[in-house]
């Protein structure tokens, strides 16, 4: 715990075996309460290395529900868990554990709801070896995503966030979609909600077995996260309203 706050860090996997016990051996267990592990269909041993490690809360969809139907039970699981501070993190390993102390403390006193970890705020994105390509995209994507939704992210793809029970509680993630675009729907929803959001320098790792989408998905992907952010502008200017933000009109 931190300031008397419990503290849940989730692990969205699928086919995470590999990496899973590095990542699993980095997280700080002095302020962590709780591991919640999701299995989504993997075709690995993902569960069996989790139940090795000790995890306790591992659920295992039987079918693949993809990337935010995954998200979706990790933050259900975690909210149950009666949990204050929730923290989703790859069990990929491409994003160090280690900076749960400082995300998690920014929320734990009340200085930001919602904690990044940035990839593209100082140069850990390309020391780390995002292709050049991905790091092109995220930061044309990031420019026009800010244009349309009126903030300053660094970058709204990194998959290292902290967030808030209240702000969990206060927006309908379940209205978003199952597939990648759901990390944007949500940032989407924080903002519309009026919740502000912090970012932490993170370096990062690319190597074979850490997840990442071919050239394909990636373009789906691009054309999805600009479509969330139009929504996001008509529905902010009153010009079309979308359904993922009902929870909270």
């Amino acid at each position: 715990m931190l300031t008397g706050k419990k503290i849940v860090v989730v692990l969205p996997a699928y086919n995470a075996a590999q990496t899973l016990e590095s990542t699993y051996r980095e997280i700080p267990f002095d302020i962590v309460d709780e591991v919640v592990l999701v299995d989504d269909a993997s075709r690995d041993d993902t569960v069996e290395v989790g139940t090795s490690l000790g995890i306790r809360h591992i659920i295992v969809h039987e079918v693949n529900k993809g990337y935010g139907g995954n998200q979706k039970t990790c933050y259900d699981v975690a909210l149950g868990l009666k949990a204050d501070i929730v923290i989703m993190l790859h069990p990929d390993y491409q994003y160090t554990p280690k900076l749960i102390p400082a995300m998690a403390s920014i929320i734990a006193n009340n200085i930001y709801p919602v904690v990044l970890g940035s990839r593209i705020l100082g140069k850990g994105a390309r020391t780390g070896g995002m292709p050049l390509y991905k790091y092109y995209f995220n930061r044309m994507l990031t420019f026009i995503q800010n244009l349309l939704i009126n903030q300053k992210l660094s970058e709204y793809h990194t998959g290292y966030r902290a967030f808030s029970k209240e702000v969990l509680m206060g927006i309908n993630y379940h209205a978003n979609s199952d597939d990648f675009v759901f990390d944007n729907q949500m940032l989407s929803q924080i903002f519309m909600a009026g919740y502000d959001i912090a970012e932490v320098t993170c370096p990062t790792k690319y190597f074979e077995e850490a997840s990442s989408i071919n050239f394909r998905r990636s373009v789906t992907y691009g054309m999805g996260v600009l479509k969330v952010s139009l929504r996001h502008f008509l529905h902010k200017h009153r010009l079309l309203s979308s359904p993922i933000y009902n929870h909270w009109k």
